[in-house]
């Protein structure tokens, strides 16, 4: 078994930067959600977000949690889809979305 193909421990998730896919920075994993009945990673704990993305309140906050179906790719970074991108888009633009 490679390097590449070995399973990793989730705790090397946290302190990850976490990117979309269009190259915008979101924000840094600081914690994990888990389902423990399935031993899966449900979602990602982001601190330090992007304060462009995100309005005054989320920011005063302690941070977002992103669902992991989001993620695209792990790597020294974390890819998510552009739905974080699209959702402030909607916003300035006055539409509204709702992300699945």
């Amino acid at each position: 078994m490679t390097t590449e193909t070995a399973p990793q421990e989730i705790t090397t998730l946290v302190g990850r930067e976490v990117y979309t896919k269009n190259g915008v920075f979101v924000g840094e994993v600081e914690d994990l959600r888990l389902d423990l009945d399935v031993q899966q990673v449900t979602g990602l704990a982001l601190h330090q977000l992007n304060a462009e993305l995100f309005d005054d309140e989320v920011n005063s906050s302690r941070g977002v949690i992103v669902p992991y179906r989001w993620v695209q790719a792990v790597g020294d970074v974390i890819i998510i889809n552009d739905v974080v991108e699209r959702l402030h888009d909607g916003e300035e633009s006055g539409e509204t979305e709702v992300a699945a």
